[in-house]
């Protein structure tokens, strides 16, 4: 029965340590740039070409991702727009792969996201992550 505690403790401190590493933080690439990895199975994320895409105008609407959701993510154009600045970087990067790939629907979402490359939708991600944020936790409003 020992045995099997320790196995069992084992087990369960191995699970955190993956876990941990899967949602691990940034990191600095060779060049010298901040990075950000993500579950959503995409390359390394880099938060400077992320910021470049953001106010890329996009070939399918001619907006870029600033145009829409405001400077760093904060000030949508429009209130049904959500906030993005500061979101989960996975939330967004599912997101885009769901717009993408067609999973998610939106009239310019769909359109936006179409031509994006694996290593764009990472980039994009770690950009508007890394961006304050002004999202509010609904568990702590009382």
């Amino acid at each position: 029965m020992t045995r099997t505690i320790k196995y069992s403790a084992l087990a369960f401190a191995l699970s955190g340590a993956l876990l941990l590493s899967a949602c691990g933080g940034g990191s600095t690439t060779d060049a010298g740039h901040q990075a950000a990895s993500s579950s959503a199975g995409l390359p390394t994320g880099r938060i400077a070409e992320g910021e470049q895409q953001a106010n890329a105008k996009g070939q399918a609407t001619g907006q870029s991702c600033i145009d829409c959701h405001g400077a760093d993510g904060n000030v949508p154009l429009d209130p049904s727009y959500p906030k993005i600045g500061g979101q989960y970087r996975d939330y967004l990067a599912h997101s885009l792969q769901q717009y993408r790939d067609g999973g998610r629907e939106h009239a310019l979402m769909s359109q936006q996201a179409t031509g994006l490359s694996d290593q764009q939708i990472s980039d994009l991600a770690a950009y508007f992550a890394s961006r304050p944020t002004l999202l509010r936790d609904l568990h702590k409003i009382h």
